[in-house]
């Protein structure tokens, strides 16, 4: 049934991007899907309902048995065993309450909603039915196409088709056997499913003395013998594989407001009932009836003669298997869309896989090829991460989150000539301590700009780093004018400290000042990269929410990407080891090819492993198969610890993503979800496809659709960028000059 999308504006925050995107999509039409079971009991007395038989001439429409305590009693419990199997299976149903059945204030209940094709309560009237010469409810004009004959029937039913806008030549994309009358069928319907589970023997008696009659005529024509072998089929198919015979019935329901339109929703309805290769009836004298009986706990009512027989097996092929994309009951998540009507959906692929034992981790592994949209993904999923607490470390080469960076505040390292990277690892946040973890990461960073790769420090060098670590912050405690810094450091060893080596009595041969103040001379005030470690802003990197190392200009060389690695690595285990309660995220772009050297190999092995005990989750994004297949760390590391597979767009990969499903252990299901990326995107909106599996247990595919402004904060392209870096320049900040920008585009 038509809907339009609603997203609250109330309840929701009310930031920049979060308002944009309400107004982006609200109002969005989509086609709303509701699925109800109704079971119901025909009372033992009761005649058979034919076209010359209905509650419709009846004096009283509730028969008496229906009446009856002990009969209810005993129904129920049927119902509640049948919705116990269904629930075993994997199908959770919700027992409708008599409020939901009934319309209430504010509310329409569900025998309005059908009788009057409409579930708006602002728009509750009293319709007249027209029955007689033409089928209207109300201002709306009905048509009601049937299954109700054998002959009608497709040759072969299964339980899925091939969907072929969706599928590749290596791989076929399966939907429902009727999913074109469900999700598929693009206009307000109602599809109807009878089963109708009568008493076997009897069937099978009526359906032998069929057979017998015809075996007579079988002689006279073709047709007759025909006929003969197929009833005497079915009932040797039902004796032996004791199936169980049912009769069925399966109508579509349309409707419009405007009588022209009817033609062109028999051809939407003709079209879908030949890609099940079924004949279409149009229902004209017996409309009314099937209508009627059509009323939630009136199915009784349907006409025998507009059932046929067929066994349960191949009745269930009918019944329609897909809904709508549901939204997830976590409080935390990001806005995706639904991949076919496009209606935004809000999505949690972290907290809520865990609690429910779907994924162990919150790890992501994200792969996609340049233009795949894996850098606009990212950039939505950590704008909606931050925008609920979320502290971020994000390690980058390409500046493909300056934008984001830039509107959240957020602190971005990076490398020019004209304005060099910048860090203070001595820098203690105003009322802390030095602890333990801060003193070891200060000692790792000097020994490694003081020893080579290949050399090795004594236990003496290590004790002397300690205790001149100590004493400069104690210093540092009692003269508060004294900024921290490496100049400050450097001061302490040159005096303070030298004074203390003295005094001690250690040798040369144990700790060599000299030596170590020689080697580190070029990080001093005046020295080639005196600028390094002697940042006075972006300093309290602890309580930063976000930030961003992009290491495009540093990645070869070789002072400056050890010193950045090694603050990377201190920033976020500060942030895992203090920050109780707070999710954390450290997402590593392709940077994490150039640091899989110089020990940030083991790191991120160890990340990807104990990540999840505080909260955090680690994601690594790469853009190439070979890179994958090429790195044990990643193959064995990152991927056996990511329950979180996340793939763009793979259709230049599509001949040899043997190697990719092998890898990933995604199931041929999930292979084939992966290939229909992009196959058949809606033509009248601008968005990419994303694949998301979790635990390899639940996968889908998902838009990645946002409002105009979103798009101009995510975008990589150059063009695009420069023009809103120069929008920001010139209305003073990020946020004004994308509102700006955004303006103008949509004159």
């Amino acid at each position: 049934m038509s809907a339009t999308y609603q997203p609250g504006f109330s309840q929701r925050d009310k930031n920049f991007l979060s308002r944009s995107s309400d107004l982006y999509f609200n109002e969005r039409p989509y086609l709303k899907h509701d699925c109800y079971i109704t079971l119901t009991r025909i009372p033992e007395d009761r005649k058979p309902a034919s076209s010359v038989l209905s509650t419709l001439i009846q004096p009283t429409i509730a028969p008496r048995q229906t009446m009856d305590p002990l009969i209810q009693s005993a129904f129920e419990d049927s119902a509640g065993q049948f919705a116990r199997i269904l629930k075993d299976a994997g199908i959770t149903l919700d027992r409708l309450k008599e409020k939901d059945i009934y319309s209430q204030k504010n509310k329409v209940g569900l025998i309005e909603q059908y009788c009057a094709l409409s579930e708006d309560p602002a728009q509750r009237i009293i319709y007249d039915l027209e029955l007689k010469d033409r089928f209207k409810v109300g201002n709306k004009y009905c048509q009601l196409f049937t299954l109700a004959d054998v002959t009608d029937l497709p040759s072969f039913c299964g339980s899925r088709i091939n969907y072929d806008k969706y599928g590749t030549d290596r791989t076929k994309f399966s939907i429902g056997f009727v999913a074109s009358l469900g999700l598929l069928l693009p206009c307000n319907h109602i599809y109807n499913q009878y089963l109708v589970i009568g008493d076997g023997g009897q069937t099978m008696k009526k359906l032998e003395s069929k057979r017998l009659r015809l075996q007579s005529l079988a002689a006279y024509s073709r047709e007759n013998a025909i006929a003969r072998d197929a009833v005497a089929d079915f009932l040797n198919e039902c004796v032996s594989e004791q199936r169980l015979p049912v009769k069925a019935h399966f109508n579509v329901l349309v409707w419009s407001e405007h009588r022209d339109e009817l033609k062109e929703l028999k051809n939407l309805v003709t079209s879908a009932m030949a890609q099940m290769e079924a004949t279409t009836k149009l229902e004209t004298a017996g409309a009314a009836q099937i209508w009627w009986a059509g009323i939630p706990g009136n199915a009784a009512d349907l006409p025998l003669n507009e059932t046929f027989d067929m066994f349960a097996e191949q009745a269930c092929c009918f019944l329609n298997l897909e809904t709508n994309y549901q939204d997830s009951i976590s409080p935390f998540g990001l806005r995706l869309g639904d991949r076919l009507t496009g209606k935004p959906v809000h999505v949690d692929i972290s907290d809520e896989p865990v609690q429910k034992g779907i994924c162990t981790n919150r790890n992501k592994f994200i792969l996609g090829p340049s233009g795949s949209g894996k850098s606009f993904f990212t950039n939505h999923m950590l704008r909606s991460y931050y925008e609920q607490g979320t502290h971020i470390v994000l390690v980058d080469v390409g500046h493909s989150y300056r934008g984001l960076c830039d509107l959240v505040n957020g602190y971005y390292f990076t490398y020019s000539e004209t304005d060099p990277i910048r860090f203070n690892p001595f820098y203690i946040g105003e009322g802390n301590l030095p602890d333990t973890e801060k003193k070891e990461s200060i000692k790792t960073l000097l020994l490694a700009l003081w020893k080579k790769d290949d050399e090795s420090f004594r236990r003496s060098e290590y004790v002397a780093l300690s205790n001149a670590l100590q004493g400069y912050f104690d210093k540092l405690e009692k003269n508060s004018d004294i900024f921290p810094g490496f100049n400050s450091f450097y001061e302490y060893l040159q005096m303070d400290f030298v004074e203390v080596l003295q005094k001690d009595k250690v040798k040369e041969k144990d700790f060599d000042i000299d030596n170590f103040l020689f080697v580190l001379r070029p990080f001093y005030k005046g020295g080639e990269f005196d600028y390094l470690l002697n940042a006075r802003e972006h300093l309290d990197l602890l309580q930063q929410r976000f930030i961003v190392f992009e290491l495009d200009n540093i990645k070869d060389h070789a002072v400056l990407f050890p010193v950045v690695t090694l603050i990377i690595m201190e920033v976020f285990i500060s942030k895992m080891r203090k920050l109780k309660g707070v999710r954390k995220v450290i997402l590593i772009e392709e940077a994490w090819k150039a640091l899989m050297r110089d020990g940030f190999a083991e790191y991120i092995k160890y990340l990807f492993k104990t990540v999840r005990k505080f909260f955090g989750e680690a994601i690594v994004v790469t853009q190439d198969i070979e890179d994958i297949i090429s790195s044990p760390i990643v193959r064995q590391a990152i991927i056996n610890n990511s329950d979180c597979k996340i793939l763009l767009d793979q259709s230049k990969y599509q001949n040899k993503f043997d190697q990719i499903q092998e890898l990933l252990g995604l199931t041929e299901k999930e292979k084939a979800l992966v290939l229909s990326v992009n196959k058949a995107n809606d033509p009248l909106h601008k968005y990419k496809e994303v694949f998301i599996s979790l635990g390899g247990t639940l996968s889908k595919v998902y838009r990645t659709e946002v409002s105009r402004e979103e798009y101009l904060a995510y975008t990589t392209e150059e063009t695009e960028k420069v023009k809103v870096q120069s929008y920001a320049a010139k209305h003073g900040d990020m946020q004004a000059g994308i509102k700006h920008l955004a303006a103008e585009i949509k004159k």
